[in-house]
């Protein structure tokens, strides 16, 4: 640390420096990420709100106002109105609130969880952080929660189960109605991590695709995790949690007597108000119509990535349920192939289950982008 201060244009000039190393959404080369280029709209309202911490609502009533409606509205998306939860950092904050509610509802000495084995990461970051015994459930042949491995590991420690609606990997919906009438049936917490198909799913079923019920429509589903930084086009990180019940957020209560709120359930105390500022207006600039183009248009890019692929003589793994496209090479094993991808330029990531590149066709992928990546995939074998 300097001892006397750089002149700010110096400080921008520096900083220019490290970002031209970043790449970027906009250049449509990054073909692995959840993530994408928020919205103008969004990051206006962002920055707008840096000041306010809803760590410490009391002081910031314009912003809470904010997040009550946000919740709101989020909530009627997911089929319940009167719902009660948090603007966060994410889905891992989100997931961890859910499985730390569940743990505290439910008062057992070895408390375990059941999750998919295509289950996101944060997953073991809350066992890990809560104590649970995470238990692994299998797969059906299309790489969503098989239901039969999920009843044989239920026992009297389970304190919640976990279903995916839009898979990290592969975009797959679990059986979320088959899950909500066990856990109805046998009184087990019922999570939905929604994190990537929360903001697609419903304008998907608006638009006329034919996909199954996920959220609060399904009487066992205790709480959604949703994250308006992926396909909400917030600004990074903006993350969402809905319960169903209040007592499901009093479960986490811990008392915070030098506020002005005396109780805090979220897992971040300081939490900016920024994000929810963020989401609330976009979803009022976009609104149903607006998204729906953006879930509509994602999924027409895919189709037509997912056709490029097969002709191109390479394997779609599973054929596309939502707007990710999991594919390998009959020839070459999937290390190569993503070495050869990033060799001409492509970010591309690698799904574990089963093991292949996996294309997520965010907002910022235009047909132009597939065009170009298509054409060098038609010639990477060649190399």
């Amino acid at each position: 640390m300097e001892d006397k201060g750089i002149p700010k244009e110096q400080i921008y000039q520096m900083l220019r420096k490290y970002k031209e190393k970043d790449l970027t959404h906009r250049s449509g080369r990054i073909l692995g990420s959840m993530c994408t280029c928020p919205h103008p709209v969004g990051v206006k309202a962002y920055a707008m709100f840096l000041e306010s911490n809803l760590g410490d609502p009391g002081l910031f009533p314009g912003t809470k106002a904010l997040e009550d409606e946000v919740i709101t509205m989020l909530g009627q998306l997911l089929g319940k109105e009167d719902v009660y939860g948090h603007i966060i950092t994410g889905g891992t904050e989100a997931n961890l609130m859910a499985m730390r509610a569940a743990r505290n509802l439910k008062n057992v000495e070895n408390p375990e969880i059941i999750v998919p084995k295509s289950a996101h990461f944060s997953f073991k970051k809350a066992a890990d952080m809560l104590c649970l015994d995470l238990k692994m459930a299998e797969l059906d042949d299309d790489y969503r929660l098989d239901i039969s491995s999920v009843e044989d590991l239920i026992c009297d420690n389970t304190v919640a189960i976990v279903g995916v609606a839009g898979t990290t990997e592969l975009g797959k919906i679990d059986p979320i109605e088959d899950l909500s009438r066990i856990c109805q049936e046998q009184d087990i917490y019922l999570h939905v991590d929604a994190a990537f198909g929360g903001y697609i799913i419903p304008f998907l079923k608006e638009s006329g695709y034919d996909l199954p019920e996920f959220d609060f429509k399904l009487p066992g589903v205790s709480s959604i995790t949703i994250d308006p930084h992926k396909m909400g086009l917030a600004p990074i990180p903006t993350g969402g949690i809905l319960f169903r019940e209040r007592k499901h957020l009093e479960a986490m209560a811990i008392e915070t007597p030098y506020l002005t709120e005396d109780l805090q359930s979220t897992v971040v105390g300081t939490r900016t108000g920024a994000a929810t500022a963020a989401t609330w207006a976009l979803l009022k600039h976009l609104g149903r119509e607006g998204y729906r183009e953006v879930a509509t248009s994602c999924m027409d890019i895919t189709h037509k990535l997912a056709e490029g692929i097969k002709e191109a003589g390479f394997e779609l793994v599973t054929e596309p349920e939502l707007n990710i496209v999991p594919f390998r090479s009959p020839e070459i094993t999937v290390e190569e192939l993503a070495q050869r991808l990033e060799d001409k330029g492509w970010a591309v990531s690698l799904a574990t289950y089963p093991r292949s590149i996996r294309v997520i066709v965010m907002p910022h992928l235009k047909a132009e982008h597939i065009n170009d990546f298509l054409k060098d995939l038609e010639t990477i074998t060649g190399d």
